[in-house]
C-alpha cells in the first residue's frame, strides 16, 4: 500500500503545483531548471557559486549558447529563483542533482560533489521528498553511496523518501536537440520512486524511457559514452596509419560514410574533451576492478584517445623542422581554439589546454585565438594558464607567427584570412579542406 507521502508527491507532481530543486546550475542543470518551468512547476536552482547565482537572478547569460529570454521570463513570473541558501533544499518536493564527477589525478572516481550534496539534502530531507541523481557515474552509485547518506537520516526508501537516478543527456551548443526533446532514461529501485521521477520527467521532456534499476540507467549513460570513446579511439589509430601511407584519414571517413547501413562516421582530432567522453569510461574501469575484470577494450582507446596530444605536438616539430629548419625551441606557435569543442566556451578536459603545455615544455612561445573565450579562466589541472587573453586574428598577427595549429574548429574564424597569412598551419580538424580552402602550407595531423 502506497503511504501518504508518495501519494502527496505524486499528485503535486501530476497537477504542477509541486516545487522542484535543481541542484547544479551548470550546462545541465540550468537548462533542466527552464524545462521544469516550461512545465508548470515553481522551481528553485542551488549553486555553491554566490557569483554565478546572482548573475542568474540579474538575467545575465550564464552560458553562452543559451538565449537567456526564456530565463529572464521565468525569473519575472516568480517561477524561478537562484541560491546559495542550501538550507532551502528541505523546500522542493522533488530534487534533481546535477553536479560534476571529476576524476581524481590517480583516475580513479571522485565522487565528492554527489556525496556532499547528498549530505546537504538529508540535513533538510524531509517526507515526500523524490531525489534524482543526474550525475553521470558507476553502476550502483546511487543505491550505494546515494541512499545510505539519505537512510541516515531517518527516511525509509519508498515509504517517506523517494530516489532515482536519470542521467543527462546534454550535449552542449546541439541545435537539434536540447533538454526537452532528448529521451529521458529514468531508473530505481523500486516502484513509487519510479513512479514519481517518471511523472516528473512526463511533464518536463518530451519522452521518458524507464528502466527496471537505477543500475541499468547509470550503465546505460556509461555505455553510449564509452561507445563514442572507443570509436573515437579507431578513427585516432586509423589517422596514424592512414597518415604513414599517405593516405588522407578524412576522405576515407567521407568515403566510408556513403555506405547507408553499418557504419557511422566518428572523426579524429588532437585529443578527447568534455566532461563526459574523456572521464566517463574510466568510471566503469575502475568498478569493474572490484567484480575482479580487466576492462582492456576500454583502457586501450583511453590509452589511444590520451596520447593525441603528444602524437600532435610530434607532428607540429616535423612540420617546423621540414618547413624552415628550425624546431620547436623558440618558435612562435598560435593554437587556433580552446574549447574543447567547436561554437562553444566550455574548456573541460580540453586538449587545447594540454597542447599548450606541452608546447611550451619545448621551449615554444604559445599564445591563442579563441572567439568564445576572451580569457582563460581558472582550471583545476592548468592553473597556470588562468588570465591568458585571447590574441587578435588579423593579417599582421597571424604573419608573426612560426606556426598556427587548429585545434578547434570554431565556425566564427575566418580560415580563409588564416590560409592567406600564416606561414605554416597544422590542421588537427579538417578545417581548412572542409571548407574548400587549398593552402600549400597546410599539412593535417
Amino acid at each position: 500500500m502506497p503511504s501518504a507521502h508518495y501519494e502527496q508527491t505524486l499528485t503535486r507532481l501530476e497537477d504542477g503545483t509541486a516545487t522542484i530543486g535543481i541542484i547544479g546550475l551548470g550546462y545541465v542543470g540550468l537548462p533542466l531548471a527552464l524545462a521544469g518551468v516550461k512545465a508548470g512547476y515553481t522551481v528553485i536552482g542551488f549553486d555553491i557559486s554566490q557569483g554565478r547565482v546572482d548573475a542568474i537572478n540579474a538575467g545575465e547569460q550564464v552560458i553562452s549558447y543559451m538565449d537567456p529570454t526564456e530565463m529572464r521570463e521565468a525569473l519575472a513570473a516568480g517561477k524561478f529563483e537562484a541560491t546559495a541558501d542550501f538550507v532551502r533544499l528541505g523546500e522542493p518536493d522533488a530534487l534533481a542533482i546535477c553536479v560534476p564527477t571529476p576524476l581524481t589525478r590517480n583516475r580513479d572516481p571522485d565522487l565528492s560533489y554527489v556525496v556532499n550534496t547528498a549530505e546537504m539534502i538529508a540535513k533538510t530531507l524531509r517526507p515526500g521528498q523524490l531525489v534524482v541523481l543526474e550525475s553521470t557515474t558507476w553502476p550502483g552509485t546511487t543505491r550505494e553511496v546515494v541512499q545510505p547518506v539519505l537512510e541516515g537520516a531517518g527516511g525509509i526508501l519508498g515509504e517517506t523518501f523517494f530516489l532515482g537516478f536519470s542521467p543527462e543527456r546534454e550535449d552542449p551548443g546541439n541545435q537539434s536537440f536540447n533538454t526537452k526533446t532528448i529521451p529521458k532514461l529514468v531508473g530505481a529501485d523500486d516502484p513509487q520512486s519510479r513512479k514519481l521521477a517518471e511523472t516528473f520527467y512526463g511533464k518536463t521532456v518530451a519522452k521518458v524511457v524507464p528502466v527496471n534499476s537505477a543500475a541499468v540507467a547509470e550503465a546505460a549513460k556509461l555505455t553510449e559514452n564509452i561507445f563514442r570513446a572507443v570509436n573515437i579511439a579507431l578513427v585516432n589509430e586509423l589517422k596514424l596509419v592512414y597518415a604513414e601511407m599517405g593516405i588522407d584519414v578524412w576522405e576515407v571517413i567521407a568515403a566510408a560514410a556513403t555506405k547507408p547501413f553499418g557504419y557511422q562516421a566518428f572523426y579524429p582530432g588532437p585529443g578527447l574533451g568534455g566532461h563526459c567522453i574523456p572521464i566517463d569510461p574510466f568510471y566503469l574501469t575502475w568498478k569493474a576492478r572490484e567484480f575482479g575484470i580487466e576492462s582492456r577494450f576500454i583502457e586501450l582507446a583511453g590509452q589511444i584517445n590520451t596520447a593525441m596530444p603528444r602524437y600532435v605536438v610530434g607532428e607540429l616539430a616535423r612540420a617546423l623542422n621540414a618547413q624552415s629548419g628550425k624546431g620547436l625551441k623558440g618558435a612562435k606557435v598560435l593554437i587556433l581554439g580552446l574549447a574543447y569543442k567547436s561554437d562553444v566556451d566550455d574548456l573541460r578536459e580540453s586538449p587545447s589546454l594540454t597542447l599548450i603545455d606541452l608546447i611550451e615544455a619545448q621551449g615554444a612561445h604559445v599564445e591563442f585565438h579563441d572567439p568564445h573565450i576572451p580569457v582563460v579562466p581558472m582550471t583545476r589541472e592548468h592553473a597556470e594558464l588562468a588570465g591568458r587573453e585571447s590574441a587578435p586574428l588579423d593579417p599582421a598577427s597571424l604573419a608573426g607567427y612560426d606556426a598556427v595549429l587548429i585545434s578547434t574548429d570554431h565556425a566564427a574564424v575566418d580560415y580563409a584570412l588564416v590560409a592567406d597569412h600564416a606561414k605554416l598551419i597544422v590542421d588537427t580538424r579538417n578545417a581548412l579542406a572542409k571548407r574548400g580552402i587549398n593552402a600549400a602550407q597546410a599539412v593535417k595531423a
